[in-house]
């Protein structure tokens, strides 16, 4: 199981094109955002792993999105489960302009 932060509150799932319909995750990532800063760097996920991605906001308003896994989540939609079909890295940035450190606010999401 992984963890990781990011900015949001509620549950509710869904999945996103990078995975499939009505897939049970095998691991859960859990991203969670504070002001102008995700709780890592990086953020690993293995290729063709049903994963549970879900974004937790600290203090702030943030939300996440990394086009390349055509992934975002926000307070309102704060999780999906996706399946990485392509090994690489993935730029996450924050969704919401939260403020003078918003443009700082990147992550990686590496798929292996």
């Amino acid at each position: 199981m992984l963890t990781l932060a990011a900015c949001n509150g509620e549950d509710s799932a869904k999945t996103t094109s990078a995975g499939e319909s009505n897939v049970k995750p095998e691991a859960e990532l859990v991203i969670e955002a504070s002001n102008y800063k995700f709780d890592q760097t990086e953020y690993h996920l293995k290729k063709d792993v049903p994963v549970k991605i879900v974004f937790k906001n600290a203090s702030g308003n943030h939300g996440i999105l990394v086009p390349g896994l055509k992934l975002e989540l926000d307070q309102k939609d704060d999780s999906a489960v996706i399946v990485p079909k392509e090994a690489g890295e993935y730029e996450m940035a924050c969704s919401v302009m939260c403020g003078a450190g918003h443009s700082g606010m990147i992550a990686k999401i590496i798929v292996e």
